[in-house]
């Protein structure tokens, strides 16, 4: 293959040795059909230049890139599910396949899924559906559309097989899905490694994620070292669940297993994005006591956070490592501003004043029940967009009386003129991707191998992001 002179190879997690990971070998799949390659952060990462036979070779033969990791990796973690430790899960249908630096000189991971067997697939067959890689590009996509520290979908192939599944009808056909990642370090890999009783492995791995993923710590040793790394973590944390609410996005398993130490949200299973505004709202039909509710998402992750502070304890006192997880909540409520804020593009004033805005304003939406995507899209600019607002869907809504307060605080943080000039907020209706957007976009797949709705929703997608872009520099 081409190498552009912007590859930066560095395969570092293997550096670690043979307690972190296990040697795997690919599935040989009877097809490799590409339904998604993401041209554009390849562009980013050094392999734009690859033409369709290498992007075959690497991404569904998974043949090593150039100078990077000669064998894939599946990781080793454990994790609690649903609040209930498991010490047998792993990298059990994907593995971790090549590392490299991005413009910002991040160490990215290229990690699989649906990529067969590992020690951890436990009686799985170690395979993704389309339809399961279909959801997840869709997520990526709009995630990273509206400002969400995600993962990237980077290549989906149909791989021939059919496959039986209890929550869709069978058989069904399957896929194989790379991603591209800051780190698959999951909060389960200190875990495990507390449970085995291996402080050198936990401290090793400490240096390793300080080193590639928070450098500006390395001067740092011992306890210190442990306490800044866990408040960088915290703090991310914190950014990522602000970004998911602000979204209106519900992963669905927050387990601490899906929850990685660079604050970047991955792995999407049965996720959903509001259709409005509603606190109780739940991703995954096996979520019978709403865990993982939409409204209870911060809750989620601040105890996923204490759950990796009490396997940090085991290098550094816990009562040095508290006040940093009590932190999560300033943290979150201004990144919650923020994030919030930047959908709009309005300004932003007093924390307080602002906060309490914003409980008023979520207020009024689960009561009027607006479209989440609609509302955020209608009053971009604040109240520079008060015509714009009326003329749109929810223009009758917005007249009524209970929506007065809130129009007041949105008009007084009114920001840059201009803010949706963009070609994009001259469409009435917003992009979505709520459960029917998904499976109007399947459907035809499904029935006719017809993928122009899929190429259609990314390209709506697509502009939404050039639109919102400069919000979130």
């Amino acid at each position: 293959m081409p190498v552009s002179s912007a590859y930066r190879p560095d395969p570092q997690f293997q550096s670690l040795g043979p307690d972190f990971a296990d040697p795997v070998e690919a599935a040989t799949f009877p097809e490799r059909t590409a339904r998604f390659l993401n041209q554009d952060w390849a562009e980013r990462v050094g392999l734009g230049g690859l033409v369709a036979h290498e992007w075959e070779n690497h991404f569904a033969r998974f043949k090593p890139l150039p100078d990077n990791m000669p064998t894939p990796l599946a990781m080793r973690y454990h994790g609690h599910q649903f609040r209930v430790y498991n010490p047998d899960i792993g990298d059990g249908r994907g593995f971790l396949y090549a590392q490299l630096r991005d413009g910002a000189g991040r160490l990215l991971d290229l990690a699989t899924k649906g990529s067969g067997q590992t020690p951890y697939s436990r009686f799985g067959d170690g395979r993704l559906t389309l339809k399961g890689g279909v959801r997840e590009v869709l997520a990526a996509q709009m995630l990273e559309a509206t400002g969400v520290n995600t993962s990237k979908a980077f290549a989906l192939y149909e791989t021939g097989e059919a496959l039986e599944r209890t929550d869709e009808p069978s058989p069904t056909r399957s896929a194989v899905l790379t991603r591209l990642s800051h780190s698959h370090i999951r909060f389960g890999t200190f875990q495990r490694l507390s449970y085995l009783e291996r402080p050198d492995l936990m401290i090793a791995l400490l240096n390793h994620c300080i080193a590639h993923y928070y450098p500006h710590l390395e001067p740092l040793d011992g306890d210190a070292a442990v306490e800044a790394f866990y408040g960088e973590v915290v703090a991310a944390s914190a950014r990522l669940a602000s970004q998911w609410m602000a979204a209106g996005f519900v992963h669905g398993v927050l387990n601490t297993d899906n929850l990685n130490i660079t604050g970047e949200s991955f792995d999407y299973g049965p996720w959903r994005f509001l259709p409005t505004s509603a606190p109780g709202f739940v991703a995954a039909y096996f979520d019978e006591q709403g865990l993982y509710a939409f409204g209870r998402q911060p809750e989620a992750v601040s105890w996923a956070l204490s759950q990796l502070g009490g396997a940090l304890s085991t290098l550094c006192p816990a009562e040095q490592l508290e006040p940093h997880l009590r932190r999560f909540v300033e943290h979150y409520r201004t990144a919650l501003r923020d994030a919030v804020f930047a959908s709009p593009a309005i300004a932003a004033r007093d924390i307080e004043d602002d906060l309490q805005f914003l409980q008023n304003l979520f207020a009024w939406m689960t009561d009027a029940q607006v479209g989440w995507q609609q509302f955020f899209h209608d009053w971009r600019g604040g109240g520079h967009s008060a015509i714009r607002a009326a003329d749109g869907p929810h223009g009758q809504v917005y007249d009524a009386l209970e929506f007065s307060a809130v129009r007041r605080a949105i008009e007084a943080r009114t920001g840059v003129k201009g803010a949706a000039s963009h070609p994009y907020f001259q469409r009435p209706v917003a992009v979505t991707m709520t459960i029917e957007d998904v499976e109007a976009i399947w459907e035809p797949i499904a029935e006719r191998n017809d993928w122009s709705k899929f190429q259609d929703k990314l390209n709506d997608i697509a502009l939404m992001r050039a639109a919102l872009a400069p919000a979130r520099r």
